[in-house]
C-alpha cells in the first residue's frame, strides 16, 4: 500500500495516508515534478501510458510522484526518474507552490509540489507501464500548444506550467 505525506500548507509533515484514499479526498500532500531540459533547453515531456488508472494517453513533464515517508524530495525524484524514464542524472530544486486539481475517475491532486529540474541529453529508456511515448519540446512551442490543445496534457501540468513558465522561460530560452 502506497502511502503519502500529508502536509500543512508550509509543507510540515502531519500525518500518511494511504495514496488513493488522499486523492479521493483530496487532502494536501507532499509531491514532486521533474523537468529534465537538454543543452537546447528542451523540455523533456513523457506521454502517460494508456491504461494508467487517471490522466491516461495524456503529455506531462517528464515525470512526478510522491516522496516516501522518510525520503528526501530530491532522493525520490532520481528514484522516481529511474522507474519511469529509465535514466539518471542530477537534480536540483527549482520552486514549490501548493495547486489543486480535479481529474477524471472523482481523484483530487491537492499538493504541495516541488518542481525539480536537471538537465539530460541522451534518450531516455522509458518504463512502458508507465510511458507510452516522449519527446523533448521548444518551451515556446509547448506554451502555444497547451493554450491550443489543453485537452491533450494532464491537468496538473496545465496548472504547473501556466505557474512556472516565466521562470522556465526565463532560465531556459
Amino acid at each position: 500500500m502506497e502511502q503519502v505525506i500529508l502536509v500543512d500548507t508550509q509543507d510540515n509533515p502531519i500525518g500518511l495516508m494511504e495514496k488513493m484514499e488522499a486523492h479521493e479526498k483530496g487532502l494536501l500532500h507532499r509531491a514532486f515534478s521533474v523537468f529534465i531540459f537538454n543543452d537546447k533547453n528542451e523540455l523533456l515531456l513523457q506521454q502517460r501510458a494508456s491504461h494508467k488508472y487517471h490522466s491516461g494517453g495524456l503529455w506531462t513533464n517528464t515525470c512526478c510522484s510522491h516522496p516516501r515517508d522518510g525520503e528526501e524530495t530530491i532522493d525520490a525524484g532520481k528514484r522516481r526518474l529511474n522507474e519511469e524514464m529509465g535514466f539518471q542524472c542530477a537534480i536540483s530544486p527549482a520552486l514549490s507552490f501548493i495547486y489543486k486539481a480535479e481529474l477524471d475517475n472523482e481523484l483530487t491532486e491537492h499538493e504541495f509540489d516541488h518542481v525539480l529540474i536537471g538537465k539530460y541529453n541522451a534518450d531516455p529508456q522509458p518504463n512502458p507501464d508507465e510511458v507510452s511515448n516522449w519527446k523533448f519540446v521548444n518551451l515556446e512551442e509547448l506554451a502555444v500548444d497547451l493554450q491550443e490543445n489543453p485537452e491533450n496534457y494532464t491537468v496538473w501540468f496545465q496548472q504547473i506550467f501556466e505557474r512556472t513558465k516565466d521562470h522556465f522561460l526565463n532560465e531556459f530560452t
